[in-house]
């Protein structure tokens, strides 16, 4: 009964959509116009989203179906169950559910996960499916890089939601490549970048430690136990060098990413605040005012013109 319960209340969530999310279904014309392209038919998209604390999230499929399914969680926590076997998921992790295999997945009930997630086909979509079916760790280091992820991400995202034609197609596919590769292949892709990251410097690792974290909410504590110093001595270090407490730099962070938002995308407010781990959208536009000096939508405006 109670399984039975937790199913209902996550259709009835579902219907109602996530607060902040982003979601693309390509219609089946789409589909097999990519099917029959030469460059398109070795890995392409068929679904697409962005889902923030997605309480009561659930999705059971006794049926299976032909798509590889990747779920890749950024904050909370989550389930699936493929092969009769369940795994647990927390943030820093993900996952490929196989093509042709009934599986169920779903949000913690007490820490919701937020997630990016894909379905995907293809000649080569197998390649990029781990034959571990455990998730699979993608965790924030000092070589991380997963703010860059997230960007290809959005960009396949904000391809597609101008439309689909050929040449946006081809392209979405292209960036797949990529941001799938950025999973699979994770030791290359972070080594393939100049180091960023400080070197040993301890302001510079913690300020990477809050651009990989930019859409979750980071306390001092977490952000000084990176760095594997007390809060008070980061802080001192921190403010020492940069004027600004560790928490006020990693606001200014926030905004600065909510400005690149606002200026290369057409995300509304709210699904622009829980990109940069702010729920309240009140709290955000007094903090947008207060280090920009205008609204959120002022500020868009503004830009426009």
């Amino acid at each position: 009964m109670f399984a039975i319960g937790i199913n209902r209340l996550a259709m009835i969530r579902r219907k109602e959509g996530f607060t902040g999310e982003r979601a693309i279904v390509l219609p089946r014309s789409i589909l097999q116009e990519m099917e029959a392209d030469p460059l398109s038919s070795v890995l392409y998209i068929t679904d697409i989203g962005y889902y923030p604390k997605a309480r009561f999230h659930f999705r059971e499929r006794r049926q299976p179906i032909s798509q590889y399914v990747l779920i890749y969680c950024i904050e909370g926590k989550g389930w699936y169950r493929v092969d009769g076997q369940e795994y647990a998921v927390e943030a820093g992790q993900y996952f490929v559910l196989p093509a042709g295999k009934a599986h169920a997945y779903g949000a913690d009930g007490q820490a919701p996960w937020t997630i990016y997630w894909i379905h995907f086909k293809g000649k080569l979509a197998s390649r990029f499916a781990s034959p571990n079916p455990r998730p699979i760790e993608v965790r924030p280091g000092i070589q991380s890089r997963i703010n860059d992820r997230i960007a290809l991400f959005d960009e396949i995202l904000r391809t597609l939601e101008l439309g689909y034609s050929h040449e946006n197609l081809l392209y979405a596919c292209s960036i797949l490549h990529h941001f799938l590769a950025t999973l699979r292949y994770l030791s290359p892709y972070r080594a393939a970048t100049h180091d960023e990251t400080g070197n040993g410097d301890i302001v510079i690792a913690a300020i990477h430690f809050m651009k990989e974290h930019i859409e979750r909410k980071l306390s001092l504590r977490a952000i000084a136990e990176h760095t594997g110093y007390s809060p008070s001595h980061l802080s001192a270090l921190f403010s020492g060098r940069t004027g600004y407490s560790p928490l006020a730099y990693f606001n200014q962070l926030k905004i600065q990413r909510a400005c690149q938002l606002l200026d290369f995308t057409d995300m509304r407010i709210n699904q622009i605040c829980y990109k940069i781990g702010i729920e309240d959208s009140y709290y955000f536009s007094r903090l947008f005012r207060k280090i920009m000096g205008m609204s959120p939508t002022a500020y868009r405006e503004l830009k426009k013109g």
